[in-house]
């Protein structure tokens, strides 16, 4: 599984590369604040709504801590996406939130 941290993450961001983010957390979690442009697919959900995905896109998936989201990884790697997990989740985000 490929992984990069918030910093990475942070770094891409203000050099305006295009990251393309999946927040898989909870709909109360989000509520509290998500990474500007993240898209929200909560983990139970994210089988059903893969078809709304581009496979030649490359994602990075967020959740609270890296758990969820290295489920989510492992489970569009396995459906032939290429994705990245965002290893240390939103608990070590330091950038901006919307």
């Amino acid at each position: 599984m490929r992984e990069i941290t918030t910093v990475a993450v942070e770094a891409m961001l203000k050099e305006n590369e295009t990251v393309h983010l999946i927040d898989v957390r909870e709909v109360d979690e989000v509520k509290e604040g998500k990474i500007p442009g993240a898209i929200h697919i909560p983990l139970g959900l994210l089988e059903f709504r893969m078809h709304e995905l581009d496979k030649g896109t490359e994602y990075t998936m967020v959740c609270r801590s890296g758990g969820r989201s290295g489920k989510a990884t492992q489970l569009l790697a396995s459906h032939g996406f290429k994705v990245v997990n965002m290893t240390d989740g939103m608990l070590a985000w330091q950038g901006p939130i919307e």
